[in-house]
């Protein structure tokens, strides 16, 4: 796909925009956030991930039920011990720019532009 292709799919009237909120509303929840905080570095089994993010193994599963069915997250099975990664770098890309987005928020991010993405930098996000 190029880069024209990719910018016509940024518009308000884009056939994707049901399918993005989707893709919020998975992440609309601290524990999926921290668990794709917790995976940016790799793979790691559910009792890490429970103790990372501070929650039971049994919670975690769940969410991450949900988070592999939204295909965010990818499994390996090693014997009986299941690792989840990230299946690919877009949802840590969305958590790193929301984590961004409330840093401006308070004010403790440093100040850069803040005038909107140009056309060519939007089609290649």
């Amino acid at each position: 796909m190029n880069a024209d292709n990719r910018a016509c799919m940024l518009t308000p009237d884009s056939q994707y925009v049901e399918l993005a909120v989707e893709v919020f509303a998975m992440l609309a929840d601290a524990t999926r956030v921290r668990l794709i905080l917790a995976l940016r570095h790799g793979e790691l089994p559910v009792n890490a991930l429970a103790e990372k993010a501070g929650k039971s193994a049994a919670a975690v599963s769940q969410h991450l039920a949900k988070m592999r069915l939204a295909r965010m997250v990818a499994t390996r099975q090693e014997g009986t011990r299941v690792y989840y990664r990230l299946q690919d770098g877009h949802a840590w890309q969305l958590v790193a720019d929301a984590i961004h987005q409330a840093e401006h928020a308070l004010g403790t991010a440093p100040h850069h532009s803040a005038a909107p993405h140009s056309g060519s930098q939007e089609a290649g996000a």
